[in-house]
């Protein structure tokens, strides 16, 4: 008899465990990732109803991005999430792995059709997110155009991630900024301008460093790019 309650307590425990675990991951979870030489820091809101998995992943291009088909099977949870890059919809699958002591979930995601993919480990209540830069100012540069230096500079106003401002320069200028963000310590926009006649959508991605931000830009369809360095003005005098 003694035996027969030892191995059914057995049994309840290994079918409880699934459920403790799945009940563990409910909350908020920090991590970051290296893209491109930047660190880019993702927060991601988890409820979980029995074996399925909902909430929403912050710090992605679209923020926040809706949890889709998610799913609890022991220790590993896996979802998928859409987002936008540069005018186009990713589908981003993801895997995570709950250590035994569940504080961490070891994730390993990317696109659908595996052309890219990285990894990061998300924490329980780790260090708070790092602000947001802020660029609100003006900032110059220039870039070799077929032998010449061609000056652009660049007025911008950021609030809370979103950037708005104009570029001058340019064949048409001032050009206006559309879709500017904020993510970690890139910033991106996307801009139109007239050359011979012809209208071309210029895309910039700049990483943000300490009173400057290295700028590389060019048409959406790839066929022309260059790099830029633009300088904060007037950082001496405001200090």
């Amino acid at each position: 008899m003694r035996v027969f309650w030892r191995i059914a307590a057995v049994f309840a425990f290994l079918a409880v465990v699934p459920c403790v675990r799945a009940a563990d991951l409910g909350g908020t979870w920090k991590g970051s990732f290296d893209y491109q030489g930047a660190t880019q820091t993702l927060t991601l809101h988890l409820t979980v109803t029995d074996a399925t998995l909902t909430g929403t992943v912050e710090g992605l291009p679209t923020s926040p991005a809706e949890i889709h088909d998610g799913k609890v099977d022991g220790n590993t949870i896996t979802f998928w999430v859409n987002t936008d890059y540069q005018g186009q919809t990713y589908k981003l699958v993801y895997t995570g792995k709950l250590s035994p002591a569940g504080d961490e979930i070891a994730f390993t995601f990317g696109t659908d059709d595996g052309s890219w993919s990285a990894q990061f480990t998300a924490e329980r209540g780790a260090a708070p997110v790092a602000p947001v830069p802020d660029v609100t100012g003006t900032w110059k540069g220039a870039f070799d155009f077929q032998g010449s230096s061609v000056a652009l500079t660049f007025h911008l106003t950021s609030t809370a991630g979103a950037v708005s401002g104009t570029v001058e320069g340019l064949p048409t200028t001032p050009a206006e900024i559309h879709d500017g963000k904020i993510v970690g310590s890139t910033v991106s926009f996307w801009l139109e301008t007239d050359y011979q006649g012809q209208t071309y959508r210029l895309d910039y991605t700049g990483k943000i460093g300490d009173a400057q931000i290295v700028f590389s830009f060019g048409t959406d369809d790839g066929s022309w790019s260059a790099e830029v360095t633009a300088e904060k003005q007037g950082v001496a005098n405001s200090q």
